[in-house]
Order: structure tokens, then C-alpha cells, then sequence
């Protein structure tokens, strides 16, 4: 946590020192493990920098999701309300909800484009495995309340014939959908949040959390 402090500190004179009023965005990296007094304590040092918004990393590395979903909480009232929030390298489509109500502002991941080259599509109703023998002459999309154009223009049985085939344009497809699933979650998710709605939403999320099969 130490290094990590001073790494950000001899950043951000750099940041500044090229540019006093710079156009990009810098954000410090609260770091700490699975400690919640570490956490807080670098969250606090952090704000010294009084940077535009602030990143929490070391999350998603293995341990139990409750664990994660604690180290976000641990610095919740520390971190600026007024500035953004980025939790580094999450997460499933069901645990976007889940950092959101601990404050999260912004999010990243692989798992749309990683699950997508490897036959796995995320639903509002669970992950959808393409490679089951089930889907072999399905006609229906993956999706069919899906808007993406994939689910537009492709069936389940076609989009498992390039899975297996290795076709290129299965991870194109497959990516789309993903992709677009995740952001139409997380705008389903803000307007949630403006009609007061968000516990619903959440409770309707962590039941996806489960295969189609």
C-alpha cells in the first residue's frame, strides 16, 4: 500500500508539472488487499492528490465475491461523492448492480469478449452455453427481447454451426451481443436508480446468475 501511495504521489506531480490543466483524466488506484484498514487508509492519503475520481483495484483476483463487494464497501464513505469512482477488472453481468449500489461510477472487464470467443452468451435470464446439443436447430436468437444485431439477424442453431466451425465471425457476433447486453444493463440499471428502483432491479439481476444450459 505504501508503494502504491507513492507511485500515485510521483504521478501526479509528473501529470501536473506536463500539464497544469490537463485534458485527460488521472485517477489514483486504492489499493490495500482484503484489509479493510488498509483500504481506508489509502483511500484517505489518496484524496490528498485531489484527483478528478479515483480507481479501487485489486479486486477480482480469486477471492469470494462477498469479500469483494466488502473492500469496495470499506472505503464508500471515504472516496468523494462528487467525483467518479472505477472499480478495476469486474465483473459478471449480475454483479454490475451489486457495485453500483456501493457507490460505483464506472466499471471495466473482459468477460463480455472473453465469454463471447468461448461459446458463452449473457441473458437477462442466465449465460446461454451455445455449444449444447440443444441449440443444434433451434431457429430462435439468442435473445429474442435482444434489440443487438446479432439477435436481429442470427438463430441459436446458425451461431452454434460457427462456434464449432471456429468461424471468425462467431466471436464477432458473439461480442456484439455481449456488449451490448452489458451496457443495456447498466442503463436499465441508472434508470433504476432514477425511479427509486434499484433494490427490484437488483433482486431480478442476481437471479440471472445462473446457466441456461
Amino acid at each position: 500500500m505504501e508503494r502504491t501511495v507513492r507511485w500515485a504521489e510521483r504521478a501526479f506531480r509528473h501529470w501536473r508539472s506536463v500539464d497544469p490543466e490537463p485534458q485527460q483524466a488521472l485517477f489514483p488506484i486504492v489499493q490495500g488487499a482484503m484489509d479493510r484498514e488498509l483500504r481506508r487508509d489509502c483511500a484517505r492519503r489518496l484524496l490528498e492528490l485531489d484527483a478528478p475520481g479515483y480507481a479501487i483495484g485489486g479486486l477480482s483476483v480469486g477471492e469470494p465475491r462477498p469479500l469483494s463487494y466488502d473492500m469496495v464497501e470499506a472505503t464508500e464513505d471515504i472516496l468523494p461523492r462528487d467525483r467518479p469512482r472505477y472499480v478495476m477488472g469486474v465483473g459478471m453481468l449480475h454483479e454490475l448492480g451489486e457495485y453500483v449500489s456501493r457507490g460505483t461510477d464506472m466499471m471495466d472487464c473482459v468477460l463480455p469478449t472473453r465469454n463471447a470467443r468461448n461459446g458463452f452468451f449473457f441473458t437477462p435470464q442466465g449465460k446461454l452455453v451455445i455449444k449444447n446439443a440443444r441449440y443444434a436447430s433451434d431457429p430462435s436468437p439468442i435473445d429474442p427481447a435482444c434489440p443487438c444485431y446479432c439477435c436481429r439477424n442470427f438463430s441459436r442453431a446458425y451461431l452454434r454451426h460457427l462456434f464449432l466451425a471456429q468461424e471468425m465471425l462467431f466471436s464477432t457476433l458473439a461480442t456484439i451481443h455481449n456488449v451490448f447486453t452489458y451496457l443495456d444493463t447498466m442503463k436499465r440499471i441508472r434508470q433504476a436508480i432514477v425511479i427509486g428502483n434499484l433494490p427490484g432491479f437488483l433482486d431480478r439481476l442476481r437471479a440471472a446468475d445462473a446457466p441456461l444450459v
